[in-house]
């Protein structure tokens, strides 16, 4: 009878703690979504400077930055070029975000080249439920499977207790 009560109790926290994952999926995506529009904005402000110096394209403006006498030049080439980078790691991001399943956005949102990102999306989320069927799904699957992991060695040894 505890051992019931256990696992209702462990399937109820791990239940509430799944479903905080679709959440923290979302708040994550509109962070990325801020963060991309706010370089977006950055980089057509580059491409605007290149057309204006009458450059090709802006990597030909950053490519001639780079070779010039003045460090500082040099240095706001490299971050541009920083800048690029990260825009395109964004785009990549938004567009997993928008087209792709939970598992890919959580990959996404775990690599560790992202934790700075996932932190800030962290500092600011608050614990909630999901209102979507594919956000409710995952925290059920998600926390059947939790709460199997968790209580199976105790569920193992009362059978094996029942057993002797």
């Amino acid at each position: 009878m505890i051992v019931r009560i256990f696992d209702k109790l462990i399937f109820g926290l791990t239940f509430i703690l799944a479903l905080q994952g679709p959440l923290l999926v979302d708040h994550y995506h509109q962070y990325l979504s801020g963060l991309y529009e706010a370089t977006k904005f950055q980089v057509d402000g580059y491409e605007r400077t290149a057309k204006k110096h009458e450059f090709v394209d802006l990597l030909s403006m950053i490519d001639r930055h780079l070779q010039n006498t003045e460090a500082s030049v040099r240095t706001d080439a490299r971050q541009k070029m920083a800048t690029l980078a990260l825009f395109a790691d964004l785009k990549v991001g938004v567009d997993i975000f928008a087209k792709g399943n939970i598992f890919e956005k959580v990959l996404f949102m775990l690599n560790p080249t992202r934790y700075t990102a996932l932190k800030g999306s962290i500092t600011n989320f608050k614990m909630g439920i999901p209102f979507t069927s594919s956000g409710l799904a995952f925290g059920l699957i998600f926390g059947l499977i939790l709460n199997l992991l968790i209580t199976w060695p105790f569920k193992r040894r009362a059978y094996e207790s029942r057993k002797s």
